[in-house]
């Protein structure tokens, strides 16, 4: 087997990787700034980065995956405002609308999944790591920034010039050092959450959390950074000079997701052009989602139209269709294999595309195998499918698609019977007994018992003998 080979940002070149610790993989990955609802933007990212670490676990290692939840931000402290919630409450809410997005794409959990407001301890302490050996300074209003000039380098990962950079819109500016110093703390402002520091109550900047969880959970080093692109500048390069400059080697490699855009515009709610996951999984289904989302390289754009997902889910559907097929002639589930041709695919860079042409190929082979009454080959090739199918997250016979598929299915019960009721309460309503006994006699014959009370018509099934 060829060695793993992925793309660093950092160098922008394609090279073999190898952990720090052989046997394990240390990530971390820039999660959800948890501040409304998920758009397929947003879990493309997931959906990358849980391949690679399906494919790193595949390959023997021990992973350890950390992805974070920012639930302190001016965006959220806005959202707040708007919804007329705490702002804890509303950080809550979408945090558990991303989860719920998440797992109906079969991302894997996090093996740690740390929010911001949980770390401020370790914040306080990276900050006075940095005062202490003068890369950071607090001018007296609550503020801590990091100076930048101070710093052996800055801007590596993305090739950016120091004197090039604007000056932000800061209305504080007035206290840096240099306008394009940044603020690993900001000063309490009325009205806003704020914790207590030796310089005074504030709360976290964005790019110290990711600096400060990273550290608590992976270490002074670890083996890979991940987040969207448009992370490279600001955050990723300032976590990189926080971290640096309190003498940690921080990331190994960088890996970088491309957006997804619609009509050449990046995803983002400033353009209006969101499309958010919960809405789209009532076109198609959480498995042929993330199979569009997984289809193209991770490094390449991916261009959004509802034909283009359309197309993409009919093309998983005759893949699904072959296996329903295979278990229908074998009498069993095929079990997976990971043939030469998808392994040498993932381990250049997570190369899904040409993983992609090896499962179709396998696809050719196994419907021709079936024409011609070929078991072994049918085996063979669904196996070969399933395997690559793991890997990328869309085994159609996995159990979290299963019981997702079971949520399904209880939800359409639920509302078939009580349209039944519905139905039976109109009758009854007309004084049509005979239409109303006959409702309730059928709902009877398939285990469904109706107990009618002051409340209404309630429910109930029981196991048919």
């Amino acid at each position: 087997m060829s060695a793993l080979h992925l793309y660093d940002t950092a160098t922008r070149e394609v090279g073999v990787f190898k952990p720090l610790i052989p046997g394990q993989v240390s990530m971390y990955v820039c999660g959800a700034t948890v501040q409304s609802h998920p758009h397929i933007g947003h879990v493309r990212s997931a959906v990358n980065f849980d391949i690679l670490r399906r494919w790193l676990t595949w390959s023997g290692y021990d992973v350890t995956f950390i992805r974070n939840v920012t639930d302190i931000d001016d965006k959220i402290l806005q959202k707040a405002v708007i919804e007329k919630m705490q702002w804890w409450a509303l950080a809550m809410k979408y945090e558990r609308i991303f989860t719920a997005a998440f797992a109906s794409l079969n991302v894997l959990p996090p093996t740690y999944e740390p929010r911001a407001t949980g770390h401020i301890t370790q914040m306080i302490e990276l900050m006075q790591k940095l005062i202490d050996n003068g890369a950071a300074y607090a001018p007296g209003n609550g503020d801590v920034y990091l100076e930048v000039r101070t710093l052996k380098r800055y801007l590596t990962l993305s090739g950016q010039k120091l004197d090039d950079l604007q000056s932000t819109a800061d209305a504080d500016e007035k206290f840096k050092k240099d306008p394009r110093d940044f603020a690993l703390w900001k000063g309490a402002k009325v009205g806003e959450p704020s914790w207590p520091t030796p310089w005074g109550a504030g709360r976290p900047g964005w790019h110290l959390e990711c600096s400060a969880m990273a550290h608590a959970y992976l270490g002074e080093a670890f083996d890979i950074h991940g987040g969207g692109l448009d992370l490279v500048f600001p955050h990723h390069e300032n976590e990189i000079a926080q971290s640096e400059a309190a003498g940690y080697k921080f990331a190994n490699r960088w890996l970088h997701n491309a957006w997804v855009t619609q009509s050449g515009e990046k995803m983002s709610k400033s353009l209006g052009n969101t499309l958010q996951v919960e809405v789209i999984l009532q076109r198609v289904r959480g498995i042929e989602l993330r199979w569009y989302l997984a289809s193209a390289h991770y490094r390449s754009m991916l261009e959004y139209s509802e034909a283009a997902l359309d197309e993409s889910a009919v093309a998983f559907r005759r893949i699904e269709n072959f296996l329903t097929r295979s278990v229908e002639i074998l009498g069993t589930q095929s079990l997976p294999v990971i043939n030469d041709a998808f392994c040498a695919a993932m381990n250049d860079d997570l190369a899904v595309p040409a993983g992609l042409a090896s499962i179709s190929e396998n696809l050719r082979l196994g419907n021709q195998a079936i024409t011609d009454g070929d078991k072994a080959a049918i085996a063979k090739n669904a196996g070969e499918i399933r395997g690559a199918l793991q890997i990328l997250g869309c085994d159609p016979f996995d159990s979290n698609y299963a019981q997702s598929s079971s949520k399904n299915l209880n939800s359409a019960l639920d509302g078939v019977i009580h349209l039944a009721l519905k139905e039976r309460a109109a009758a009854r309503e007309r004084k049509d007994f005979a239409a109303s006994d006959a409702i309730r006699d059928g709902l009877l014959e398939l285990g469904i018992t109706i107990e009618d009370t002051a409340q209404g018509p309630r429910w109930s099934m029981e196991e048919k003998s």
